[in-house]
């Protein structure tokens, strides 16, 4: 774990006695709405600067348009992500790093994309991180969710190179370690967590908070030679998987299938967050792998169904993804778990649509 995780945890009787804070974030969800998290505020989009980072910052509201087009889910079945505030951040996040954000140049090199160094932060907090903020928002809630209804998707999230104290590769807020800091301290089942981080980098923000912390199991298959070489972080991963450029179906989906079954059997999670990144996809220009659109379809399969059978919750978060075809497969592949009978929600797939309402004028 990380100094500052380990001071907030060093006394964990303490941390039980204490008041939480109160939060909007673990809002109660109606048995008719999917356990499938988005706003649309999670988009981002100004003057054309998100133009300037390869990746698709409107992937999150195509996958959402593309799951109503199957009419799998409607507005009214959705469940919509509320904003993260600094008070939830807080809980993982040191005052001093959250201050940084205040410095639009700062905020520049998270996203890399050096022209917002020049725009008032003002502008910069409501069109950059404000999305942010609601997808970190979303994430923290699929931790309560997946605990009530086995599963849950939040279509953004997956910020994984961001830790408590450090902002990096287009990951601002550290999402993830948020989601399970919360299910440790709202959820009494939950105790102990697994991440199966599958996107093509190496997810050293959470490697670094939960660095010594024994109640959260680290998966990691990644690509050796590509973005963040963090040697430090690699000291937390308990399965480290790390692969060449290259690297096809064949041989990606049967380590993804040994070694998720083999990590779920050491350690047998309480909950599992699952960061399903899309740029392994073939083409993408970071990821440098060569995993066809399948191939992921196939990947989220073999998760699924080795979580699911043995009746762990599992969060699911979108994470990177830098080719403007990977929102028709992330949305392909949730259809693909729909149809499989991995993510039921039978109250929400029969719920009636809303009585349209006449006003007179």
């Amino acid at each position: 774990m990380s100094d500052v995780l380990k001071e907030k945890d060093e006394d964990s009787s303490e941390a039980t006695k204490r008041e939480l804070h109160e939060t909007s974030l673990y809002q109660d969800v109606k048995p008719t709405q999917w356990p499938i998290i988005y706003s649309p505020e999670y988009n981002i989009g100004f003057l054309g600067l998100e133009k300037l980072h390869p990746f698709d910052a409107g992937k999150w509201g195509k996958v959402y348009g593309f799951l109503k087009e199957a009419k799998m889910i409607r507005d009214d079945t959705t469940v919509r992500a509320t904003e993260a505030t600094e008070k939830d951040l807080l809980v993982v996040h040191t005052k001093g790093y959250l201050n940084t954000l205040k410095w639009s140049f700062h905020v520049a090199q998270i996203t890399e994309v050096p022209p917002v160094a020049f725009l008032p932060n003002f502008i910069v907090q409501r069109k950059v991180l404000r999305p942010f903020r609601y997808q970190t928002g979303g994430t923290i809630l699929a931790g309560k969710l997946a605990q009530e209804r086995g599963w849950a998707i939040n279509i953004g999230g997956g910020f994984h190179h961001c830790s408590a104290n450090q902002g990096g590769g287009f990951c601002a807020y550290a999402d993830i370690t948020l989601s399970i800091k919360f299910m440790f301290d709202r959820l009494q089942s939950i105790s102990k967590v697994l991440i199966i981080d599958l996107d093509a980098h190496q997810g050293n923000g959470h490697e670094r908070d939960f660095m010594d912390d024994d109640r959260v199991y680290i998966m990691d298959v990644y690509n050796r030679g590509i973005y963040p070489y963090d040697g430090y972080a690699k000291r937390a991963i308990k399965r480290k998987v790390e692969l060449s450029h290259g690297t096809d179906d064949e041989v990606y989906l049967e380590l993804v299938d040994r070694h998720t079954k083999e990590a779920l059997e050491e350690f047998q999670p309480d909950a599992v967050v699952y960061n399903a990144g899309t740029d392994i996809l073939e083409g993408d220009p970071l990821g440098n792998l060569s995993i066809t659109a399948q191939g992921i379809i196939e990947r989220d399969r073999l998760v699924f169904s080795h979580v699911r059978s043995r009746n762990i919750p599992i969060l699911m978060v979108t994470s990177g993804g830098y080719q403007r075809s990977t929102a028709r497969i992330i949305a392909d592949s949730i259809l693909n778990l729909k149809q499989l009978g991995l993510i039921p929600c039978e109250d929400a797939e029969n719920a009636p649509k809303p009585r349209k309402r006449w006003f007179k004028s």
